[in-house]
């Protein structure tokens, strides 16, 4: 059987780890974002004309009518219940914060998807703009059966 023995400086060792982990974040800093990341957050979100929001739609892969089929002013409630509260986390994990826009009246654009996946007709590409920035979005089916879900383009149906 065999001893080793050390003599350890405890000061060195703190020292080490905290120069190891300002190394890794160093690192994550400089190469951006992780894959998890929105693909929202990289992308344009000025919205204070048609062609921006049809570009921006267009980033995620969608084709859509040019003018939008409605466009219309809501007001955010103040206090969400538990509908706006699902609609609010749809939003989070695309990385918009709408919870900052409650109380605000804001101009909801609703475009016409030419391309979605299934070939459903009908399908709607909505976008919340407020003070020409786009602050929120959905995609949805006013089908009887319909659906909602975020703005990236599906990757498999």
């Amino acid at each position: 059987m065999f001893i080793f023995t050390a003599r350890v400086n405890r000061k060195k060792i703190i020292y080490s780890i905290l120069a190891a982990a300002a190394v890794v974040c160093v690192i994550l800093f400089l190469t951006g974002r992780s894959d998890s990341e929105p693909a929202s957050a990289n992308i344009s979100r000025n919205g204070g004309d048609n062609a921006e929001r049809v570009a921006f739609l267009e980033s995620f892969g969608w084709l859509v009518l040019q003018e939008p089929v409605a466009s219309e002013e809501v007001k955010i409630p103040k206090t969400l219940d538990d509908t706006y509260r699902s609609y609010l986390c749809l939003q989070e994990e695309q990385g918009f914060d709408l919870e900052k826009y409650c109380g605000k009246q804001v101009t909801r654009y609703t475009y016409e998807i030419l391309n979605y996946p299934t070939g459903e007709t009908g399908v709607m590409a909505n976008l919340l703009v407020y003070k020409n920035k786009i602050i929120g979005g959905d995609i949805s089916s006013p089908a009887l059966n319909g659906f909602m879900h975020g703005l990236n383009y599906p990757s498999s149906m």
